[in-house]
């Protein structure tokens, strides 16, 4: 292997690397990962590049209704822990790239406790099309227009054609910039690595800092879970819910606290930040600023400077100072695009949580892409347990306004593999109804969604939840300002329908996705693998 004797007593570091060539997501990673390898070797260490899965929300959802997403987050851990663990490496940094890689490496991070630093490794651009910006959110909201009349197939496929400029994550706040903002937000990454352009000169000298400072992290003997406190997660909910960030990263941050065995309850923390944070952005999807946008204005280390009030500022961060100290060696934010705590954009959080005879444990609302005007709505149910045949609904008509769809049997065990329901969301709103229609589902939604939409469903329906026993007429009420979720019957009607239910007989899948339906566990735990 050409290592030199006297180099096997040097740290060991881990290059996590989810490099692929079925994804524009990870078209960079490989030249990142030079730059570590180069800067922990400078630093004196020994660096060793692991390759991982690779899931991409666009290219791994094609197949299986997009099962394979949430499975392949918890692939990509075990495929980490054999590598790392199995190989008893002293360190690692993970190159965050598309929307399940994060949350997997920092799960990792958590579970095997090495000191550990997330290089998130930024987001792409899009460009002019038709005299107007376009980036994947458009392509993906087009969908329904195209579906509707309103475009052509040829004004899509133009899109399609101009949408993405370079390597990188989806454009918005999506699931992917989400996720780095909340590694930023926990302390797991370096101060202003979220958001960033991918394949810009910041990344690389981002790149490394992080590989000089993994070295100092291993000798020194921090490990993720001196990081990852109750207190860090209280930070990041905070910053979600101050931000508008995806409605995934409730699922996932559970899922990190888990297996950092963290005592902290993720769900409560949300509920609690809700009464006493405001949106401080409006990046798209929540409003008209673009991440590049977001990103010159001072990014997510901007945001936690203006909210910095609400913020745990003691907590150690892999930078090796306290986020307090972090913080005040960054610039001042732009006020124009992230505005102080005391003047936000809306009186109100980004993301709540609601509850009710619907959702017993409670389910995620991105309020700050909600229509405004919106915040009680009641209509008749439409239930479907297949996505394809509610978008179907949206060309005959059988979705109408003052509808509320039902999908469902789309969670973790319900796919099995939490389905990708969020393109029906998408082709409501390029339909036009995404102000009169709302939506109700266990499956996964996607950060770039709008519209009413209530999402994480707990419990699911395949584990016995309320939804399950929704029927088409049912009337179903929504109130955001009291956070309920309610369906109109009274107890003894819904005790009866749930004591009627047939459980589902276990999936005909084989593989993978039979393997992980035995094993995932609830929504509310994070949709973690493990016994019960």
């Amino acid at each position: 292997m050409g290592i030199a004797e006297e180099d096997f007593d040097k740290p060991k570091i881990a290059v996590v690397n989810s490099s692929s060539r079925l994804s524009v997501c990870y078209q960079h990673l490989d030249q990142v990962s030079e730059v570590v390898q180069e800067a922990i070797r400078a630093a004196g260490g020994l660096p060793f590049e692991i390759r991982t899965v690779a899931p991409s929300d666009f290219v791994t959802s094609a197949g299986k209704g997009g099962r394979y997403l949430m499975p392949t987050r918890d692939l990509l851990v075990n495929d980490v822990e054999v590598q790392v663990e199995g190989a008893v490496l002293d360190g690692m940094i993970l190159l965050a790239s598309c929307d399940k890689t994060t949350p997997a490496q920092l799960m990792a991070a958590g579970r095997l406790n090495l000191p550990s630093l997330v290089l998130a490794c930024g987001y792409q651009l899009g460009r002019e099309c038709g005299g107007h910006h376009v980036d994947i959110e458009e392509v993906y909201n087009s969908v329904g227009a195209l579906k509707a009349g309103k475009i052509s197939l040829g004004d899509l496929t133009e899109m399609t054609c101009q949408a993405i400029k370079g390597p990188g994550v989806c454009a918005g706040l999506a699931t992917a910039n989400s996720m780095h903002c909340m590694a930023e937000a926990l302390g797991m990454a370096l101060p202003g690595n979220a958001p960033i352009r991918a394949g810009g000169d910041r990344l690389y000298e981002l790149a490394r800092q992080a590989g000089r400072r993994i070295v100092e992290l291993t000798e020194e003997g921090t490990t993720a879970r001196q990081i990852l406190t109750p207190a860090a997660f209280r930070n990041a909910v905070t910053v979600a819910c101050a931000i508008g960030t995806s409605v995934n990263v409730m699922r996932h941050l559970i899922a990190v606290a888990v297996e950092s065995e963290c005592d902290v309850d993720i769900i409560a923390e949300f509920e609690r930040a809700a009464d006493r944070v405001s949106q401080v952005t409006r990046i798209r999807p929540n409003g008209p600023d673009r991440i590049e946008t977001f990103d010159e204005a001072g990014g997510v280390s901007g945001a936690m400077r203006q909210i910095a009030g609400e913020l745990d500022l003691s907590v150690l961060t892999v930078s090796g100072h306290t986020l307090g100290q972090n913080l005040d060696a960054r610039p001042d934010p732009d006020p124009a695009v992230i505005r102080p705590l005391a003047n936000p954009f809306r009186n109100e959080p980004g993301l709540i949580i609601i509850r009710g005879n619907l959702a017993p444990d409670g389910a995620v609302v991105k309020l700050s892409a909600v229509p405004a005007a919106v915040r009680r709505f009641e209509g008749a149910a439409s239930v479907f347990e297949d996505e394809n045949q509610a978008i179907e609904g949206l060309r005959t008509g059988a979705v109408k306004p003052g509808d509320v769809v039902v999908l469902r049997m789309l969670g973790p065990k319900g796919g099995p593999g939490t389905v990708f329901a969020a393109s029906f969301m998408a082709a409501l709103v390029g339909a036009g109804l995404g102000d009169s229609v709302a939506v109700i589902t266990d499956g996964e939604l996607s950060g770039l969604n709008s519209g009413i939409t209530i999402g994480q469903v707990m419990p699911e329906a395949a584990e016995g939840g309320p939804l399950a026993v929704v029927e088409t007429g049912d009337r179903v009420l929504i109130d955001l300002n009291e956070r309920r979720l309610t369906l109109a019957i009274d107890d003894e009607e819904m005790s009866a329908r749930i004591g009627a239910l047939v459980p589902r007989p276990p999936t005909t899948e084989k593989g993978w996705l039979a393997l992980y339906q035995q094993l995932v566990q609830p929504l509310s735990k994070g949709a973690v693998l493990g016994v019960r």
